[in-house]
């Protein structure tokens, strides 16, 4: 691939610029907002305006409601050979594409990443790596336009996931949509959070709520296009919250039996929440492994956290995960480091040794992306 285009210049559309012009690709940004295309040149992603030439694929990077209206203009242009977009749902833009425009020169695409920043300034070249990228061809969908999109997913470092565009919609209404509105929803209730409730807060009710951050017009766009889906999912949820309600209120029953019986619904929710959580898959798409955290205490002053890297460095053991609970109250942190579970006890010797304040929790080994033992 020597061309490409990027028609929308945000976070993705940037990122996706960025990765590819870092491969030598020759990129050109087009955006309605000027001033955003000519932020993401500044930052090496490409030149701004439409080439002279059409180029090998362009990247439609756009809500969900306008890719089809989009993608029809610069096909009108004849800006590229074949075109595909990241939005974050599928069976609309492909429906509007048929309409529209020449399918066989479409292929759907949505890069499962992101941040809660929005615009260009926030986008990175290294923002794909080791991500899925999903891809919904169609069978109007042709054999080179298929190619070029896998060529920009290996370009940008991503792993490509071929689906049908209504699965897609209904897998991410689930691991990805319905968290964003649990994270919004559990947000909404600190609005009015007396400071003294504030200053209690932990790294638990940080994680839960952190994507709650993201730009509520981009939400906004996104789950009007994967409305019913989400619905679904929102349902099921609503009727095991209401089961929990009811069990947390046994426990405060005189009548012993309907306490008994409110503390198994407890246990089993959280049992099921544990099975669920080890279905998630570990660094690059892997398995869940086996692992354990170490907690280190430091110190809230520069060079500190580089300090305890480089000590980790020499043990040569792979951190598949770093996070740092700061202390409200106190100039000091607490810095976790999930490791492979065989390896979680030589570090904390070696650490301790050198003079950190180690933790290593006596704790079932968890799988990746969540820790045993860990502060709420």
């Amino acid at each position: 691939m020597r061309t490409a285009a990027v028609v929308g210049t945000g976070l993705i559309g940037t990122s996706v610029a960025l990765a590819l012009a870092d491969r030598g690709v020759r990129v050109h940004l087009l955006d309605a907002d000027e001033s955003a295309a000519r932020t993401a040149a500044a930052l090496g992603a490409g030149l701004v305006g439409a080439p002279d030439e059409r180029v090998d694929i362009a990247v439609v990077a756009v809500p969900p409601a306008h890719v089809g209206e989009v993608l029809a203009a610069q096909q009108a242009n004849g800006l590229a050979r074949s075109y595909t977009d990241v939005a974050s749902v599928k069976t609309g833009p492909e429906r509007d594409v048929r309409k529209l425009a020449d399918p066989a020169r479409y292929i759907g695409g949505h890069p499962m990443a992101g941040r809660e920043q929005s615009g260009p300034l926030a986008a990175s070249a290294t923002l794909f790596e080791g991500r899925s990228w999903v891809l919904t061809p169609t069978p109007e969908t042709s054999k080179d336009t298929l190619n070029r999109a896998l060529e920009v997913v290996a370009l940008c470092a991503a792993v490509p996931v071929v689906m049908e565009s209504d699965a897609h919609d209904r897998a991410v209404a689930l691991v990805s949509h319905t968290p964003h509105l649990v994270a919004a929803l559990m947000a909404a209730r600190l609005a009015h959070l007396p400071d003294d409730a504030a200053r209690l807060a932990g790294q638990g009710l940080r994680d839960v709520t952190r994507i709650a951050g993201s730009d509520p017009r981009l939400w906004t766009d996104i789950l009007d296009a994967n409305a019913a889906p989400v619905a679904e999912v929102l349902e099921a949820l609503a009727a095991d919250l209401a089961t929990t309600v009811a069990a947390l209120r046994a426990l405060t029953a005189d009548d012993t039996d309907t306490r008994v019986r409110g503390a198994a619904r407890v246990a089993d929710l959280l049992r099921r929440g544990r099975t669920g959580h080890g279905r998630l898959p570990g660094k690059h798409g892997e398995k869940p492994s086996r692992l354990a955290p170490v907690h280190v205490l430091i110190g809230d002053q520069a060079g500190e956290l580089a300090r305890l890297l480089s000590g980790v460095a020499d043990l040569d053991v792979n951190v598949e995960e770093v996070s740092i609970d700061h202390s409200p109250a106190e100039r000091s942190g607490l810095v976790e480091l999930l490791v492979a579970a065989s390896a979680a006890p030589r570090m904390t010797r070696h650490l301790t040794e050198d003079g950190w304040t180690v933790h290593h929790p006596a704790t079932t080994p968890t799988p990746t992306g969540g820790t045993a033992g860990a502060r709420p």
